[in-house]
């Protein structure tokens, strides 16, 4: 697997790393469907399902080569390498976008996503009551999921571990959004904003040989709320991936049918046209973040007015569409040279 691997290769795993990156970061968008679309999703979880008692050997003995071939560790650091990037520098374009154009990039995801459906259902022949009930199933959860109300911040530390193994969820189980469920968990600001720009911080003023934040409460807070985070966030995806690499390899028309049905649930969370509603205090008062903005609550979803925005916004959603198509032509391309 590791040797037979190109530079061109890598860097495509390095792209689609940036992609997951930023997908997980949106509400509503599963950076799983991208490792599912872009043909490595099995890979993935079976490389991290690696990460268990024989891996912990090697590493304690010291057979660091061996650990890492073990682990299929060219496959994963290239991997989240691109997730980290993305974090600090993809996201943060996608963010100027949706802040900007958010009706046209919520369109182009809900094109991808009704493409990443075509995709995972073509090949998908085994239908039948289990897997019926499967699907239906999973749509009814992503459906259900969409319309929870958030709770309140919460930065206990305890809380945060569980935010950590629930929010990685959206890289291992497509159509899972991790990040809306920080939304409905009341955590999203608190550690995909503030705790990520904590960090930037701290990076910056250490590199110019500041190191003040020792004595910032606010910042040590956030750091430590992060380390909790991303503590919580590991232990998730290995224990996902062992449990999802076993259902895969004894129920997997089953699984598959009900990944199939929490994409097609997910649509609505990604649905274009929708008012963004704020958490209001008691007072009537908007609640705000540490930056002054207003925390996102829910979504109230409507049907759009046919005017020129709409038939700009179903262009995007075409195009996104066929962005998955183009992928699995690549994909189906790349298979016929090698």
């Amino acid at each position: 697997m590791e040797s037979t691997r190109t530079l061109k290769d890598r860097i495509f795993l390095l792209i689609k790393g940036l992609a997951m990156g930023a997908a997980n970061k949106v509400p509503g968008v599963s950076g799983g469907v991208v490792a599912f679309v872009a043909g490595f999703y099995e890979e993935f979880i079976y490389s991290l399902q690696r990460i268990n008692k024989t891996a912990l050997k090697l590493l304690v003995n010291g057979r660091f080569k061996s650990f890492y071939r073990y682990i299929n560790g060219k496959f994963l650091s290239l991997l989240f390498l691109g997730m980290i990037v993305s974090y600090f520098s993809v996201s943060k374009i996608l963010d100027y976008f949706l802040q900007n154009f958010e009706l046209y990039v919520w369109s182009l995801f809900f094109g991808m996503i009704i493409g990443s459906i075509y995709y995972i259902n073509k090949d998908f022949k085994d239908w039948n009551y289990k897997s019926i009930l499967s699907l239906a199933i999973g749509i009814s959860l992503g459906i259900a999921i969409s319309f929870l109300d958030p709770a309140k911040e919460n930065d206990n530390l305890i809380f945060v571990f569980f935010c950590g193994i629930i929010s990685v969820s959206g890289m291992t189980l497509p159509g899972f959004s991790g990040s809306f469920i920080l939304i409905i968990l009341g955590n999203y600001v608190l550690l995909l904003v503030d705790s990520v720009n904590a960090l930037y911080d701290t990076f910056s003023e250490v590199f110019s040989g500041d190191f003040s934040f020792i004595h910032n409460e606010i910042r040590m807070r956030l750091l430590k709320v992060l380390g909790m985070f991303t503590l919580g966030s590991f232990a998730g995806l290995v224990t996902f991936s062992h449990l999802l690499s076993y259902v895969l390899k004894h129920y997997k028309s089953i699984t598959t049918a009900s990944i199939i049905g929490f994409i097609v649930g997910s649509l609505g969370v990604v649905w274009p046209w929708k008012e963004t509603l704020y958490q209001i205090q008691d007072d009537g008062s908007f609640l705000l973040d540490s930056r002054g903005e207003k925390i996102v609550s829910n979504y109230e979803r409507f049907l759009p007015e046919l005017q020129t925005e709409t038939y700009i916004a179903i262009a995007y959603i075409i195009f996104g569409i066929l962005i998955v198509l183009a992928l699995e032509w690549y994909g189906q391309r790349t298979k016929k040279i090698s």
